[in-house]
């Protein structure tokens, strides 16, 4: 009886685990911050883990950091015009970048995709931009993604 209740105690701890929250900002978590107001980011980077940076009311913007053990980081800069929310988010995490690249593949707009930087139009978000440089100083491991998020004219953040 004791070792049915120990097997069952590890393989709910083992599948709390496994599925829990991550850190990182998946594409539904794009799509949830921009139909919602700045108010629930707050609430919302910090159930995942990011602290509030830096927030300036007059300018309408905050930044949320996040620390990821390994040495590698993720800054997320929320701005708010009128009722649109726009997104940034600078990363050296390769599963940061992996986790959005890999839901927006295939809606590249080779139109206005440069060679610095890929374009992607998603039906009922709005416009991604992604730019990829050289981490400072030189490491051929790591690189910094530049993720931008533009949302649709008719994408609004609602109370």
């Amino acid at each position: 009886m004791k070792k049915l209740l120990l097997i069952i105690a590890i393989l709910f701890c083992t599948g709390a685990a496994c599925f829990a929250q991550s850190n990182l900002v998946s594409y539904d978590d794009l799509s949830y911050l921009l139909h919602n107001n700045i108010n629930r980011a707050d609430t919302f980077f910090i159930a995942k883990g990011y602290t509030l940076a830096e927030k300036n009311i007059k300018k309408n913007t905050r930044k949320y950091t996040l620390a990821i053990p390994g040495g590698t980081y993720s800054n997320v800069n929320v701005r708010i015009d009128g009722r649109r929310l726009f997104l940034e988010i600078e990363t050296n995490e390769l599963q940061q970048y992996n986790l959005i690249y890999n839901s927006i593949a295939d809606y590249l707009n080779k139109a206005t995709s440069t060679a610095d930087v890929q374009a992607y139009t998603v039906k009922d978000l709005g416009s991604i931009y992604v730019m990829v440089n050289d981490a400072v100083p030189y490491n051929p491991l790591r690189r910094v993604f530049d993720i931008q998020i533009v949302s649709d004219k008719a994408i609004t953040a609602y109370n």
